[in-house]
This record gives C-alpha cells, structure tokens and sequence, in this order.
C-alpha cells in the first residue's frame, strides 16, 4: 500500500550544512587521539571512528575511546567504533627500533628464528611454513603502517631460493625500514594463518565487548566461510548487534567477492594491500567492479587509500583529489583515512579537505542514471519494501524535497532508501527497541543509530516513545516533529520546503509529502 499525502507543516533545498552526504573513517592515533583533535575531527566531517588493533594495546585504544567519547558528548554527536582486526598479518618486529637500511642488489635472509635481531641481513617474522608456500621468483613486500607505497621507506624482495625454514631472498630497491613493526606481504600466495586471529579473538571478546562495538573491520577477509566464523563468534559474545564489514584486500578475496558480499554487512575495498596483491593496472577495475556491486546489493561500501600524501602535507596532490572524486562518481559509501590521521600530520585539514572534495564531486554524480540501474536489477515484480522506497525517493526528486525523514528500529529502512542514492539527506530517526536501557543510548545512542554514520547521506537521531507519549504525540508526530527541528537547527529544513516520510504503519509502507509553512 502507497499512500502519498500532502499536508502543511515545515522545511528545504539542501545547503552545505553536511561537509558531504559521502561519509569519512578517521583512524584516531597519535596525532589525532586528544580531545580537542578528535573534536575538530568530527566538526570537519568526520562520521566514523576506526581503531586499529594491529598496533598498540588494549589500554592505549581504551584512553583513545573515552576521549572520543568525551569529545562526542561535548558536541552532542553520535560517532560509531569501528574495531579493525589484524587478521593473518605476518610481522617483522624492531625490537630496538633503530632504522634498517637495505641496499639494492644485496641479499637478506627472512627468518622464523625470532631469536634473530633485525638487520640488513636477516629479518625474523612471526610464522614458520614461509619456506613451504613461497617458490623462486616470487615477490615479497615490507613496509610499514599496512605500506606507505614509498620506494625509499618500504622493500621489495625477490625469493631467490629456502634453505629449511629459511627464504634468501635480492634486494630490489634501497630503502630504510624504521619503525617497531613492519609488516610482511607475499604477493597472490595464500597465507595458512587464520583470518581471525586468537588475538583478534581476545581483543573483540575483552575490549570489543567492554565497549559494544559498532562495527569490525575483518582485514584480509578471503571467502565467506571468513564472515560466517566472524559472525558465530560475536553471536557467542553477545554482540549480536555488531556489523561485519569484510576488508577485500587481496587476490583470494576478490575471487570470492559475490560471496562475501552475500554474508557481509558492509564492504571495505582496502586498496593498501590490494594495490600490493595486484598489478597496478588492475586496482582501478577492481574497485569500480566492487562500488558497483555493493551499490547493487544496496550494502556499504568504503575505499581506502586515497591521499596518502597528506601524512605529510597540507595538500594533497591533483591526483589524490581526482582519485577522491571518482570514488565518489563510483558509488562509494565512505572514505577511509588511515595513516593521513592516525599519525599525519595534518588529521583535521585530511578530514575536511576529503569532505570538501567529496561535495563538489556529488554536485556532478549521476544519481538519475545509477537510480535505473538499481530498478533494473532489482527487477520486477519489486518486494514490497524496494517498491516504496524507490517510490519515496522518487517523490524526492521530482518535488525536489530538501530531506527524506525515515523511522526506523534496525536502520534497514533507511539503508535502503540510500541505496537509491538520494542526492537529500536522509534523516533516520531511530526508535530504541523496547526494554532498552534509555540511560546508555541518551549519551552513546543505539548501536542501529550509530551505524547508520557508515552510510552515504544517513544522519540519524534519537527517538523516544516515552518522549512522545509524555508531550501527548503519537510516536509518527513526535519523529516528525524532531526531525524537522533538527533540520531547521542546521539550516536544511526551511519555510514552504518539502520533506518525504517513509514509515511502516502495520504491515503498509507510507510514503508522505510534507510542505513546511512559515509560521512553524
């Protein structure tokens, strides 16, 4: 049943009062840990915060949180945790930290003996059946901070021959490794290391249980199979709620994309490592074929990897910004920053200058044309639920709504009204499930509510039927209500604008048009 009703009320035509309906993952580390950084972070633009447990304990993540938190309640901002796993990552660890030089041409041993101390001659890692799964001719990559690309701080190898548990392998570049942990890659050969890990294990089940986790980040997820364990786990943790977004980022992964894509809530195309997997010239098709599917499915998708030269400095280069747009154009849910926030030294300019970027490119992005191929494959006869919201975003557009207002419990009703691609915000207005503890999500939000900041142009808000029923509302006016006053309080919501609702009432969707007077 679609019911379309124009009533008079209030709101808009959409002004930048969002940095960009395209979300930003900062990653908080040394440069962007305090308070007042990661204040300034989410007032650029921030939406997401990832914490990334391949280095670091538990205790300093935990100081990173609190402050996160602190920041977020002082801006009266919802902001979700994302938990970044480290899955089957083989390590080189600098005991010393002193810097490594290598020199092109020269040999090195790679070594299990961790009794060995680093050096141009022998590197020790953290895995003994190297020797099995590599062969002469290979390549094998190390580099620090998940690889900077830079051909000055990060190695490449050659696998000349093994010896026991030992790989000799030439030199191809000079470099100098420093840094207390490098990371070790072998180039499109399957790693027998499970891709969680007992310590990711430990890490979700202590600090990610401790902390109700929004989302994990499964790095080097590689079949389905990987999601599924994943999910079972959190299951028997009692964080049935977390989602899981697969981190594609090697050849294996991208072979069972469909699949993983089926089990996964969300996708994240992690072009550190892909980029390292695959030949360069097949990175870019790659991450077109994955925005694309996931745009298809309707589920998340995030890239990473784009402006890597803003570590350092201010601006990023004309092609880091023109990579930034054309994710954009491509589809993408979300950008990732890395290392341009953990320890850039730049973290707040990254965040809004990706936003900035980000805007200008939705300006020009083919929402006509990307709403089509949705319908298309979605194919006829639609579900119920596809049906309403294609219609409701469709009202959108044609009455050019300012924003669409969508109640929901799970956040599902608002994902798929973005999975249209709105080019209007989104404003979700999340009611908490019954028997919830209203003193946890009147400071931190629902876990629904904070993930709902992962997907393209979703702002949520905090309902209460308590709230509704104490003003003598019933729960429809008082969503209502709250969402046009938020609107109106950042200036997208203005006199005589129109506004879409999308609603469940019973078994029926609703799709309502609202025209805001002027004397509310």
């Amino acid at each position: 049943m679609l019911v379309v009703i124009l009533i008079l009320c209030v709101c808009p035509v959409l002004q930048k009062v969002f940095p960009s309906l395209t979300k930003i993952v900062g990653t908080l580390g040394p440069n962007s840990r305090s308070v007042e950084v990661i204040e300034e972070c989410l007032t650029a633009g921030m939406s997401v915060a990832r914490f990334d447990f391949s280095w670091k304990d538990a205790t300093y993540h935990q100081e990173t949180l609190d402050n996160l938190r602190k920041a977020a309640r002082n801006l009266k901002k919802l902001c979700p945790i994302m938990l970044d796993t480290v899955g089957p990552e083989i390590q080189v660890h600098n005991s010393t930290g002193a810097p490594i030089e290598l020199k092109a041409g020269n040999h090195v041993t790679v070594t299990p003996d961790l009794s060995e101390a680093p050096s141009a001659e022998i590197l020790p890692i953290k895995f003994g059946d190297l020797a099995k799964v590599v062969t002469k001719g290979d390549t094998l990559f190390i580099g620090q901070y998940l690889f900077t690309g830079s051909e000055t701080t990060s190695l490449w190898l050659e696998v000349i021959e093994t010896s026991g548990e030992e790989v000799i392998c030439l030199v191809k570049n000079t470099a100098t490794l420093a840094g207390p942990i490098f990371t070790l890659h072998v180039s499109q050969v399957h790693i027998s290391m499970p891709t969680l890990s007992e310590y990711d294990k430990q890490v979700i089940s202590t600090w990610g249980l401790q902390n109700s986790v929004d989302i994990i980040s499964l790095s080097h997820t590689r079949s389905s199979e990987d999601v599924r364990e994943l999910r079972a786990f959190l299951q028997s943790h009692d964080l049935q709620d977390t989602q899981i977004y697969a981190k594609v980022e090697n050849a294996e992964g991208l072979e069972h994309f469909d699949e993983i894509l089926q089990e996964a809530d969300g996708i994240i195309i992690s072009r550190g490592d892909l980029g390292i997997d695959l030949p360069p010239e097949r990175v870019f098709m790659s991450q077109k074929t994955g925005i694309h599917k996931c745009n298809l499915a309707g589920k998340p998708v995030i890239i990473t990897r784009v402006v890597d030269s803003m570590i350092d400095n201010l601006r990023p280069t004309r092609a880091e910004a023109t990579d930034v747009a054309n994710a954009v154009l491509d589809g993408t849910d979300a950008i990732l920053l890395g290392a341009e926030t953990l320890r850039g030294q730049y973290p707040v300019d990254a965040v809004s200058t990706v936003g900035r970027i980000c805007a200008e490119a939705e300006t020009v992005y083919n929402q006509s044309l990307h709403f089509k191929k949705v319908v298309r494959h979605v194919g006829e006869p639609m579900a119920h639920e596809e049906s309403v919201a294609s219609s409701a975003v469709r009202s959108a557009m044609k009455v050019k709504a300012a924003a669409i207002v969508v109640f929901t419990f799970s956040g599902r009703a608002a994902r798929l009204i973005a999975k249209y691609r709105p080019p209007m915000p989104v404003l979700a207005v999340v009611f908490p499930r019954e028997g919830s503890d209203p003193s946890k999500w009147r400071s931190y939000g629902t876990t629904q509510a904070r993930q709902c900041f992962s997907v393209r142009g979703v702002y949520p808000l905090m309902g209460s039927t308590d709230e509704a029923e104490t003003g003598g509302l019933t729960k429809e006016e008082y969503g209502i209500k709250l969402a046009l006053n938020y609107g109106r309080s950042v200036g997208i919501v203005k006199p005589f604008d129109r506004v879409i609702i999308f609603e469940k009432i019973g078994d029926s969707s609703v799709v309502k048009i609202i025209e805001c007077e002027n004397s509310q």
